[in-house]
């Protein structure tokens, strides 16, 4: 799958060791789950691998804090346990949102996503 990055900040915190270590403050299991996830991602043959294993628990999102994220996903970084989660879009084959974005009709069709944010996403 064809992973595309909101920002270069983003880029860096999921494809730098260094990076993603400042963002978890050192914490290497976390680096080193992230780094995991993102080349799960890449080595994808679309989404669909992505949801069906329940170690990624991917699920949807709907507001955070007045922002709508409506056809955004979210994926754990390490487990359930652990506040940190990879959000995510499906994009088309123009690197454009489906609108709508019913993932469970289209995911064996998504080969590209963006990531938008490593955070914790709940708090």
């Amino acid at each position: 799958m064809e992973i595309e990055y909101a920002s270069d900040k983003v880029r860096l915190q999921c494809t730098s060791v260094k990076a993603a270590n400042r963002l978890f403050g050192g914490d290497a299991a976390l680096t080193k789950s992230l780094l995991s996830r993102i080349n799960a991602l890449c080595s994808a043959d679309n989404i669909k691998d992505i949801i069906v294993q329940p170690a990624f628990r991917f699920h949807d999102l709907k507001y955070k804090k007045g922002r709508n994220l409506e056809g955004y996903f979210a994926i754990d970084v390490k487990s359930v346990r652990e506040p940190w989660r990879i959000i995510l879009q499906p994009l088309n084959n123009h690197k454009q949102p489906y609108d709508p974005c019913n993932i469970h009709e289209i995911a064996q069709y998504v080969k590209i996503v963006e990531i938008a944010e490593v955070s914790k996403h709940y708090e």
